[in-house]
């Protein structure tokens, strides 16, 4: 429903305004905003209109427990959490306000009693791209002492990276060495984190409790639904079974790639998303795997585990809910105990050796390499994680294809040690997945990779492979929303004949005068490589002035070589076009962060 200026009371500015500020709300934002509206109104009615409110409260006045939820996420888990967190305080007593950490002041810090920092690791052991100036800010000369404070810490990460949770260990370690106190321990999450997390946060609640007398606090057997909640709900913990409506090669016949565009069907389900966002999608682990595994450790597939609260068979339990690749260090560390594995041992004494040494293995070759005595269908499956879902950046706007998502997938197959390797999700999407049959989805929401309020804003969007996703999904919603602001388009791949994904599309959006501007880099159509990061070189003038002129700029693709070649060529494009020195176009590009006008959505 849509506010009409020529029924109400507000202006046609207003209305304006309001309709776009409340089409961006998620459904809990409208219960805190209504409540917020509560109690101002209240604050209105209970003294003069003109009153202030006094800074604090009265002398022998209640006053509730306050405290701060900092959150550094780049796909949006920690955002959730942090959310989640606030929620259950605010609704138990405590003064809880939600803070992204992009938008806080450090020097905050020490008017602060009570922070949580909840927080992702990204890349190599590097912090988010919104937690960067907080977490610079601790580390340097002009951190304050902050022994009046107390905290904790939950960090985000996945065993299978050397760094796993660097980022909360090292906010962890800076606030102690600062002189706060822990309210409780720093928790370090897998990416099947929500047991674990749902722990630390009710032992966070009840510890603020015990220190400032809060209300009762909320656990997971409480009632926690709201009315938003109510009926079908379906969220990482509750995926919608969507059924395959479409299921394509993108590339020519030769191209040395293979990428799937899938589209799936979300009727029924409830669900809505907004360009930038993630599907989350629960995979299949490969049947040929799972039957060597149980093979080589000759076990029964049909012997009865337990997973939780539910009784299933060995063979179902390590191909729907168990992980069996990659490697991670707990189910080395745990293998190396059954076995009493020398060799494991000392590789586990040297960090460096066994990432290196697991990396492109899995359980099998774990089995192959180090045999244990023995070991039972209920070991093996407790050794191993939860198998995680894998999130991919819709490539469609709702507002175009209603209730269907579109996913672009590259099939990940690869030689490692003497034998074929397959990715597990993108091989199940693109070879496994029978016609009949459902992918457990997700909304994972991404509010840090929108496209700007204003439509007549620019955008320069930099996709090589299958970055290009999201801004497939920009473009249908800036020509539904029929938004004046121009469009640029870096997309690059291998050839300029079998690799230029959705073509067709790009092409007619540039005939329309939609897409103002296309370069592409097609690395192996001449001898030396091209990449995007060279076109961006090249169009260094132009950059600089849509950069000038309010453009938003935006990334997506591979974090470990693409996004940092990227944000080189774009600090050195800074530089040239502008006279700035180094130092000052690392900032120019930070100031860009902090506005959300350099986005990131990297992996």
């Amino acid at each position: 429903m849509m506010i009409d200026p020529s029924n109400s009371p507000l202006t046609t500015e207003q209305a304006s305004g309001l309709n776009r500020l409340l089409d961006s709300f998620e459904p809990h934002q409208f219960d805190w905003l209504a409540g917020f509206i509560a109690g101002w109104q209240a604050s209105r009615r209970d003294g003069p209109a003109d009153a202030a409110l006094p800074a604090t409260p009265p002398a022998g006045a209640e006053q509730r427990p306050s405290l701060t939820v900092l959150y550094g996420s780049q796909t949006g888990n920690a955002e959730h959490l942090a959310e989640t967190l606030g929620e259950r305080a605010s609704a138990h007593g405590i003064d809880a306000r939600v803070v992204d950490m992009v938008e806080y002041k450090p020097r905050q810090l020490k008017n602060e009693a009570f922070v949580v920092v909840i927080t992702s690791t990204h890349g190599e052991g590097e912090p988010p791209d919104n937690a960067l100036d907080l977490h610079e800010f601790l580390h340097g000369r002009k951190a304050p002492s902050l022994k009046h404070l107390q905290y904790g810490v939950l960090a985000l990460g996945d065993t299978s990276y050397e760094h796993f949770c660097q980022t909360g260990r090292e906010f962890d370690e800076r606030l102690e060495g600062l002189g706060a106190s822990r309210l409780v321990a720093r928790v370090d999450c897998d990416v099947d984190y929500d047991d674990a997390a749902e722990t630390w946060c009710n032992a966070l609640l009840e510890a603020l409790q015990g220190e400032v007398g809060a209300a009762g606090i909320l656990t997971a057997g409480g009632d926690t639904t709201t009315g938003a909640d109510a009926g079908q709900h379906h969220d990482r913990r509750h995926p919608f079974p969507a059924s395959v409506l479409e299921n394509l090669v993108l590339n020519g016949r030769g191209s040395g790639k293979e990428t799937w565009h899938i589209e799936l069907s979300l009727e029924g389900s409830g669900l809505s998303y907004q360009p930038g966002d993630a599907l989350g999608v629960y995979p299949r682990n490969d049947p040929r795997l799972v039957a060597a595994i149980i093979e080589g450790l000759a076990l029964d597939p049909q012997a009865p585990v337990r997973l939780d609260d539910t009784d299933t068979t060995l063979a179902q339990a390590l191909g729907h809910h168990r992980e069996i690749s990659p490697l991670t260090r707990p189910v080395v560390e745990k293998w190396a105990a059954l076995g009493n594995d020398a060799t494991l041992n000392a590789r586990l004494e040297d960090p460096a050796d066994l990432v290196a040494w697991m990396a492109g293995r899995d359980l099998l070759d774990l089995i192959e390499a180090h045999p244990v005595p023995e070991c039972s269908p209920a070991t093996l499956v407790a050794m191993l994680r939860k198998l995680p879902p894998r999130l991919y950046s819709i490539a469609s706007s709702q507002a175009t294809v209603e209730e269907e998502v579109h996913l672009t997938v590259a099939a990940v197959r690869f030689e490692a040690h003497g034998r074929h390797r397959e990715g597990v999700a993108s091989t199940w999407l693109a070879d496994r997945l029978a016609e009949d049959e459902s992918v457990p989805v997700y909304i994972e929401r991404n509010k840090h990779f929108r496209l700007p309020e204003d439509d007549d804003t620019p955008v320069i969007m930099i996709g090589p492979g299958t970055g290009i996703a999201p801004f497939r999904a920009f473009m249908q919603e800036r020509e539904e929303r029929e938004a004046g602001g121009a469009n640029w388009l870096f997309f690059g791949d291998q050839h300029f004949h079998t690799d230029f994904l959705y073509q067709a599309e790009w092409l007619a959006w540039r005939r329309q005068g939609l897409l103002d501007r296309l370069d592409v880099a097609f690395s192996r159509d001449q001898q030396e490589k091209v990449y995007v990061q060279h076109r961006i070189r090249e169009r260094g003038a132009e950059v600089w002035r849509w950069l000038e002129r309010g453009a938003h700029l935006y990334v997506c693709g591979d974090a470990e070589a693409m996004a940092p070649d990227v944000h080189a060529a774009l600090l050195d494009v800074i530089v040239e076009a502008s006279g700035k020195s180094r130092e000052d176009a690392t900032d120019y590009l930070r100031e860009l962060t902090r506005q959300k006008r350099y986005q990131r959505d990297i992996y």
